[in-house]
């Protein structure tokens, strides 16, 4: 077991044990609203200064075009959410789902646009190969976790849109803008893990 991984096991398990513990932007529905269920792969590098990998979405997508999100999507039926994060990694990425060594799951993330998000927590090799899916990919990156995980560098910010304006997190890190529902996932992940202690 590497000092990373081990690392964030623990953390994990301290984490979600606390009931103290802020989260960011959880928009709760009417009851009856049915969810769809969705997963994403918050997958860390094995590295001295570990990195989380993001993607872009392509900007002819209908959903979020241009935007920076963690590899994922739906739940296909009969899946669990690490199933699903480790096959949407694997059809996005490339990433082998054999590859993945996970720590587990986070807190369900529920979206103005109806969906029910579970992060789910793995660590990948420091440099794996990664073979990103044109269609579903316009680039990757990786970002430090000490930037991003750090709450000097996660803002609130506020913007018009067509249906009336919304206050959401951003985090910024070199031309990159982690924003919205990835901004908001990676601030209670911050939160819950307590990475900055």
């Amino acid at each position: 077991m590497s000092a990373l991984f081990s690392r964030l096991l623990d953390l994990h398990e301290a984490g979600h044990a606390r009931t103290d513990i802020e989260l960011a932007g959880d928009h709760g529905h009417p009851a009856g609203t049915v969810l769809r269920d969705a997963a994403v792969l918050v997958a860390i590098t094995e590295r001295a200064e570990p990195g989380v990998l993001l993607i872009h979405r392509p900007s002819n997508m209908r959903a979020h075009p241009g935007q920076v999100a963690f590899p994922g999507g739906k739940l296909d039926p009969g899946e669990s959410p690490v199933e699903a994060a480790l096959r949407e990694a694997h059809e996005e990425l490339g990433i082998p789902p054999e590859a993945v060594r996970i720590v587990g799951e986070s807190d369900l993330f529920r979206t103005r646009t109806g969906y029910a998000i579970t992060p789910v927590i793995g660590v990948v090799p420091a440099d794996l190969e990664l073979v990103p899916n044109p269609t579903e990919v316009a680039q990757w990156f990786e970002a430090p976790l000490d930037h991003v995980f750090n709450p000097a560098n996660q803002k609130r910010a506020t913007r018009d849109f067509p249906k009336g304006s919304a206050t959401f997190w951003e985090i910024f890190w070199q031309e990159h803008r982690i924003w919205g529902v990835t901004g908001a996932l990676m601030v209670n992940l911050s939160r819950r893990l307590g990475w900055h202690g």
